[in-house]
C-alpha cells in the first residue's frame, strides 16, 4: 500500500490494538497510507506482507494479562518517544447465558476490552500532555449503547468503555487531546462470523436464519458493515480536523441503533 502525497497523519506514531486482522488491521492500513508509523499490538503476528510494509513495529501482547497490557505502553514509547494516536481496538466475543457463563472468561472479557484501555491510556497520557497532542479512539460496539441477550460481558466491557472515554475527554481536553468511540454494528469479520453458530444455539434456529432474523433484523440498512467503512470514521477522529470533537460515540450501524 503507498503512502498519499498529502497525507494527514504525517510523522505521526498510532499505537493500535488487535491490529493484526479484522478492524485493527484496516484502520492500521489506512493510518499507514496517511503517513503515520502504526505499531501493531496483538496476540497474534500479522501476515508477512504486512509486517514488512504498514507494520512499523509489532509488540506481542496477551491484554488479558495485567503485567503485559501495563508493559505495551512502554515498549511502545521506547521505540519513538511518543505516541500521538491510541487506538484501543482489540476485543473478543462469546455468546452465552449470563448463568452459563464462565467466570474467570467473564472476567477474562472484561480485561481485554475494559481494563486494558485504561491500562494503556493512563500510561500514554503523559506522553500526549507533553506534547500538547493526542487522539485516543475506543472501539466501543452498538452493545455500549443498547443491550442484546446472551452478551452480558460483551455488554458490561462496551457500555464501561463509553463511560471511560467520556471521562477521559473532560479530563484531558485543557492538553489538546481528544477521546472518542466508534460504535459498529455488525461488522464482516472473523470475530462476527464466529458467533453466527453461538447465535443459532442461543435462538434454536438454523444459522442461514441468524444473519437475516438476528444480527440485521434491527437494521434499516440490510447489510453487515465493512471493516473500511470503521477505518474511515477513525482516521477523521484520528485527523487534526476533529480537534473539537471529543466526548463523543459515533455509532456506524446502518441504524440498528435508530429504533
Amino acid at each position: 500500500m503507498n503512502k498519499l502525497e498529502n497525507p494527514e497523519l504525517k510523522d505521526k506514531v498510532a499505537l493500535v490494538t488487535g491490529a493484526s486482522q479484522g478492524i485493527g488491521l484496516e484502520i492500521s492500513k489506512l493510518f499507514y497510507s496517511h503517513g503515520a508509523k502504526v505499531i501493531f499490538a496483538d496476540l497474534n503476528e500479522p501476515k508477512e506482507e504486512i509486517l514488512q510494509t504498514i507494520c512499523y513495529k509489532f509488540i506481542k501482547t496477551d491484554l488479558s494479562d495485567l503485567d503485559q497490557t501495563a508493559s505495551l505502553p512502554t515498549k511502545a514509547l521506547k521505540e519513538e518517544g511518543r505516541i500521538d494516536i491510541l487506538v484501543n481496538n482489540a476485543g473478543v466475543q462469546n455468546v452465552h447465558k449470563a448463568e452459563e457463563f464462565d467466570d474467570l472468561l467473564w472476567a477474562k472479557m472484561i480485561q481485554i476490552m475494559l481494563i486494558a484501555p485504561f491500562q494503556i491510556s493512563k500510561r500514554i497520557i503523559p506522553s500526549m500532555k507533553s506534547q500538547g497532542f493526542g487522539r485516543i479512539i475506543n472501539m466501543s460496539s452498538i452493545h455500549g449503547l443498547v443491550a442484546s441477550p446472551f452478551k452480558s460481558a460483551y455488554n458490561s466491557a462496551k457500555h464501561g468503555l463509553i463511560g471511560l472515554t467520556k471521562t477521559l475527554a473532560l479530563e484531558l481536553g485543557e492538553f489538546g487531546i481528544t477521546v472518542n468511540a466508534i460504535c459498529p454494528g455488525y461488522v464482516q469479520t472473523e470475530l462476527m462470523e464466529s458467533q453466527i453458530s453461538d447465535q443459532a444455539v442461543n435462538h434454536n434456529m438454523p444459522e442461514e436464519d441468524v444473519l437475516k432474523n438476528i444480527i440485521l433484523a434491527p437494521a434499516a440498512v440490510k447489510k453487515l458493515i465493512q471493516p473500511t467503512e470503521v477505518a474511515r470514521l477513525a482516521l477523521f477522529l484520528a485527523s487534526e480536523n476533529s480537534g473539537s470533537i471529543t466526548g463523543s460515540s459515533y455509532s456506524i450501524d446502518g441504524g440498528w441503533t435508530a429504533r
